[in-house]
């Protein structure tokens, strides 16, 4: 799951902050959004949709012990985490578990395995401390809502996607005083299994402070970036690599040098549109070529108000589950 640093390669592309068409793009409504809402939208609305446990019976959590056993569980489960969880290692979770923390929930010193299964939800939960990567999905995972969770000082990735997934949305998270953040598509080396998928939308986050790879993307296409808040990331913010299709769009970029790029480390480009950002003591970023069409509907909030929008809903304790 670590990613092993890579010095960065000349990149040959003129910055600009132009945006390139996307093709046969789906046009988004305007308008505003409430501070912390609750419906899903986005990638994992596709493919049958994200209902994770459903309507299926309700187990309250408030041991390493008993959420181990519980996200392991082949039976569809509502999964409520309650108080401090101090764990070690990945916990595997299995297919149709909607997995909600109660007000104040924590889990610290581990995370959360999606290894080939499907129709996950999380939400409204604190991960701090981890020792491998908080939220980890894997292996043609599908179906996956990761939303208005906190994720601070862990070790690896807050939260990686890699190895053949898809169709999942990452919403009204806030990472702060973290480094690698958000990966998606973890080797330049798996081009066969990952191409046509690692489809993702990423909104309405706040990347508070944190480094790097909000996110990182290899081979996905499209991969949408929408009305997230940029917080003095001194690394960079979006990076499209390896024949990667990026939509960066209506996204507030607060004082970070390097918005969005193409290539990173090692990596080749891939393409990137940015339209409709707003950067204030930014760079300019950098562009190139088109990206495939965004599939599904989304209201898309004016960037200059994202900054209030988001840092007034997103992470854990800002909804009720």
């Amino acid at each position: 799951m670590r990613i092993a640093s890579r010095r960065r390669t000349t990149l040959l592309a003129a910055a600009a902050t132009a945006s390139v068409l996307v093709a046969g793009a789906l046009t988004a409504a305007t308008g505003p959004a409430s501070a912390g809402p609750t419906d899903l939208v986005g990638w994992a609305t596709q493919n049958g949709g994200t209902t994770g446990g459903g309507s299926a019976p309700t187990t309250t959590v408030t041991s390493a012990s008993a959420l181990t056993s519980a996200v392991g569980s082949s039976s569809a489960a509502v999964i409520r985490v309650s108080g401090t969880i101090t764990c070690s290692g990945m916990l595997r979770v299995r297919s149709n578990k909607t997995i909600l923390g109660n007000p104040g929930a924590t889990i610290s010193g581990c995370g959360l395995n999606i290894n080939g299964d499907r129709n996950v939800i999380i939400r409204n939960i604190t991960f701090k401390n981890w020792n491998d990567d908080a939220i980890n999905v894997q292996e043609s995972a599908t179906n996956l809502w990761i939303d208005h969770n906190t994720f601070t000082n862990g070790y690896d990735g807050a939260v990686d996607i890699k190895r053949g997934s898809d169709f999942i949305t990452v919403s009204w998270n806030r990472v702060y005083s973290h480094d690698k953040s958000m990966l998606l598509g973890h080797s330049d080396d798996n081009a066969s299994q990952d191409t046509g998928h690692l489809r993702v939308t990423y909104h309405h986050n706040w990347f508070d402070a944190s480094t790097q790879r909000h996110p990182r993307v290899r081979f996905g296409n499209p991969v949408h970036v929408y009305n997230n808040y940029y917080y003095k990331n001194s690394g960079y913010g979006v990076a499209s690599t390896e024949g990667a299709g990026v939509l960066v769009e209506g996204n507030y970029f607060d004082g970070v040098k390097d918005p969005y790029h193409l290539g990173e480390g090692d990596s080749g480009p891939g393409t990137l549109v940015a339209r409709n950002n707003h950067l204030v003591g930014s760079g300019g970023g950098q562009t190139g070529g088109s990206v495939k069409s965004i599939p599904y509907s989304y209201t898309l909030d004016s960037a200059s108000s994202v900054k209030s929008i988001v840092t007034g809903g997103a992470g854990a304790g800002r909804i009720t589950v």
